[in-house]
């Protein structure tokens, strides 16, 4: 009974913090939805049927897509608790060879969250559809490009939401300002726009607290209002919540009618937020929050607000703000001046969650990814893409002026995106729950015929500025294009041909080296304990292993509490030990010569760590005991000033690892870990190399200019790898490599000792 009661109580608090991230889009729709449907030629049809069929099209829009399709049923189809596009993705990639992401390995698949609860692919026939796309390789790069279509348009979502939303809040000052002018209300949305994405660099920690009683307001607010206008206007408008006004809507309008559907649509604008903030939350405490709060407070606002347009339809230009009572109006104006920016940040914040998405999956350029330990959990922030969106985002406000225009083009973007969501579901019913294919085809009959009729509505705006976010979508697709080699593809497997060319023309190397290869699996959320998997490349006594590390695709890569090199020493000593016990004794996946060694219960029992403070004692990191490395003393001199002069350098955690008095039945074993734990107190390269990439000299004309001009140009201005691993530049060596003739960039990552002995030109790869 107590543990049901906890139950609650934490459905609850989930829900009550739901409302100011997930449900501030959606709530903040009835500002501009009946502005935008009336705006063409509609305006001639003023008439209490007219209005009360705009409102039964929203009333049915918003119960059939927010409510039945997303919180009832798509809610379901998430991904370990994440929800959205990607999420869609990459649950159908796991379940059915559909990935093209590089670097899949066998051991991926036994990370204890890689097969959803009750859904295993294995001993199940699959579907003849499954099959077909299984079978052609096209297929599975159409869906990859329909996956990174949505993601382009949802990032033009991001361009429109924070525009379209504060303009229209600050359109309510020209009811009581007669006089203001248009462009007075533009400069000040472009103040407010440039605050919202200035204070996304300090994180919103210390304001989100207010998110969540921002929106509660919002919509008790707009509720009561529209309660109101009901009572005072026309307390006969719950007649239309009947379908049949639906009927006589389009009857009386016709073409004009369906118009303006594209208007009606901007109600469920938001939609995609609620399924895309599903990680931060549960289904259970979205679907109270909604049912019981949002969706009940949206439909008073629209029904009131068409009682208040029966009456006074020469008011639709403004017809919220207009509604509200005289004794509320500052009060409610304020308050969607807030709504409006809470809406804005859980866009922007959603989107720096979807470039980091693509970035993770190799379908984006080098990006810096910001995440600090006292923002919060999950919060990300991505420079480039917060300054690129404010630019592009006073520019559409510049350049539209005008919440009907810039309708026009939310709504394209918003209904897209929501189709293609639909397209994936479908292939999610059939390919992971494995209903029938009668079961996927009905979904996407119901819902997709309603979409397409929507999108035909949204196509005639086209002209009237609907045609923005289409290009900008486009752009987006473009930068996202796989197999062009916009970022780098790490091998999982051999030795990239940058070693040899490196250690051809460098006398000396490292007595240890590993090959590092950092690769994303199609999981939101990969456990520490399953993170590395550790092998060996040529005999023992070269001391070359091989360490790949794996990240969910919204893993978050905390470098303040968790030492990466540190972890790497540690996984493959853990795993020369192991090795040394027999196999038998890995406890985990074993692919080749790969082992997951994180799940030993005696990891880091067998060595002593001492972590030492880098300010006090710099100086003896700096010059190493006799013999554990060959550096001259004027190198130890140099090193040691620019560690003294770096700041940043000497807050890095500092560990010195020593290995316990362990018996080993092999000595061999004990020689091969002290040279570890020498080669890591003497210190740690980062090598990287960079190649040169040209299109084969017989591609054709698009390949080559693709490749050899614009990949070129946009790889040259991008950040560099090492700015993304967060690399010491005290311990970074960077490598040109010569042209090769791939699609891809091959980039190594070495880390090793710094400590200097005789070339080994044998473990050259011929």
């Amino acid at each position: 009974m107590a543990e049901c009661k906890n139950r609650r109580k934490h459905v609850l608090l989930l829900a009550y913090q739901s409302f100011g991230v997930v449900f501030s889009d959606l709530s903040t729709s009835p500002l501009y939805v009946y502005k935008c449907t009336f705006s063409g030629r509609l305006r001639h049809y003023q008439n209490e049927d007219a209005v009360f069929g705009a409102f039964s099209l929203v009333f049915w829009t918003l119960t059939l897509f927010s409510l039945f399709k997303y919180v009832g049923f798509m809610l379901c189809a998430n991904d370990n608790g994440e929800g959205g596009i990607f999420a869609l993705y990459s649950v159908i990639c796991r379940h059915a060879k559909f990935c093209l992401l590089p670097n899949q390995q066998a051991a991926d698949e036994e990370i204890s969250t890689y097969h959803s609860a009750g859904y295993s692919n294995r001993n199940v026939v699959s579907s003849r559809f499954k099959k077909f796309v299984e079978g052609h390789k096209k297929m599975k790069t159409a869906l990859l490009v329909l996956v990174l279509f949505g993601a382009a348009v949802f990032i033009t979502i991001a361009i429109f939401t924070p525009a379209i939303s504060i303009l229209s809040s600050v359109e309510g000052l020209q009811v009581r300002a007669k006089n203001l002018h248009r462009g007075m209300l533009v400069i000040i949305a472009l103040f407010l726009l440039i605050g919202l994405f200035v204070l996304q660099h300090y994180g919103m920690h210390r304001v989100a607290f207010m998110f969540a009683p921002i929106v509660i307001l919002w919509l008790l607010s707009i509720a009561f209002v529209g309660i109101y206008n009901i009572i005072n206007w026309n307390p006969r408008v719950y007649q239309a919540l009947s379908p049949y006004y639906i009927y006589k809507f389009f009857e009386e309008t016709g073409k004009d009618g369906w118009i303006s559907l594209g208007g009606i649509l901007l109600c469920i604008t938001g939609t995609e937020v609620v399924f895309a903030g599903l990680g931060h939350f549960t289904a259970s405490s979205i679907r109270v929050a909604f049912s019981f709060v949002v969706y009940p407070c949206l439909v008073l606002q629209y029904m009131g607000q068409a009682a208040f347009l029966s009456q006074n339809f020469s008011a639709v230009s403004t017809s919220f703000h207009s509604s509200i009572p005289d004794w509320l109006f500052w009060p409610v104006t304020v308050m969607a001046t807030l709504a409006a920016i809470v809406a804005s940040q859980a866009v922007v914040s959603a989107t720096f969650s979807i470039a980091k998405q693509c970035h993770a999956l190799g379908c984006f350029p080098r990006i810096k990814i910001v995440h600090k330990s006292k923002w919060l959990h999950r919060q990300t922030y991505i420079p480039e893409i917060n300054w690129a969106l404010m630019i592009l985002c006073l520019a559409v406000t510049v350049g539209y002026q005008d919440t009907i225009h810039l309708g026009n083009a939310y709504g394209i973007a918003c209904i897209t995106g929501i189709f293609v969501t639909t397209c994936l579901t479908s292939m999610v019913i059939d390919f992971v729950w494995h209903k029938s294919l009668f079961g996927a085809l009905l979904y996407f009959s119901f819902f997709g015929i309603i979409e397409i009729i929507f999108i035909s509505s949204s196509c005639m705006r086209i002209p009237k500025g609907g045609w923005v976010p289409l290009v900008l979508s486009a752009i987006f697709m473009f930068v996202m294009i796989p197999g062009i080699g916009l970022v780098y593809t790490e091998l999982s497997s051999g030795v990239p041909a940058m070693f040899s060319h490196f250690i051809t023309d460098l006398p000396t190397f490292y007595q240890v080296v590993v090959f590092i290869c950092i690769k994303t699996v199609p999981i939101p959320y990969v456990s520490q304990k399953e993170r590395y998997l550790i092998g060996r490349i040529g005999p023992k006594p070269y001391r070359l292993y091989r360490c790949i590390v794996r990240y969910g695709y919204k893993d978050v890569h905390e470098n303040d509490d968790y030492d990466f090199e540190n972890a790497i020493v540690m996984s493959v000593a853990e795993f020369i030990q192991l090795e040394a016990e027999g196999g038998g004794t890995l406890d985990g996946s074993v692919d080749g010569r790969l082992a997951v060694v994180r799940s030993s219960e005696n990891f880091g029992k067998r060595f002593t760590m001492s972590e030492s403070d880098g300010n006090k004692e710099s100086s003896r990191w700096s010059y190493p005991a006799s013999g554990s490395s060959s550096r001259s003393a004027a190198l130890q001199k140099l090193k040691s000033m620019y560690e003294q002069e770096s700041p940043e350098f000497c807050k890095r955690r500092r560990i010195q690892l020593k290995l316990l008095d362990t018996t080993y039945k092999d000595s061999r074993v004990k020689e091969e870990l002290l040279d570890l734990m020498e080669a890591k107190d003497a210190g740690v390269a980062y090598v990287i190399g960079h190649s040169h990439v040209k299109a084969k000299w017989n591609a054709t004309f698009w390949k080559r200019l693709l490749i050899n001009v614009l990949y070129s140009f946009l790889r040259k201005n991008c950040r560099s790898p090492s700015v993304g691993l967060n690399i010491p530049q005290t311990s970074l060596i960077e490598r040109a490599v010569g042209d090769h003739f791939i699609s891809v960039i091959p980039r190594l990552t070495l880390v090793g000792d710094i400590q200097s002995i005789p070339g080994r030109g044998p473990f050259a790869p011929a």
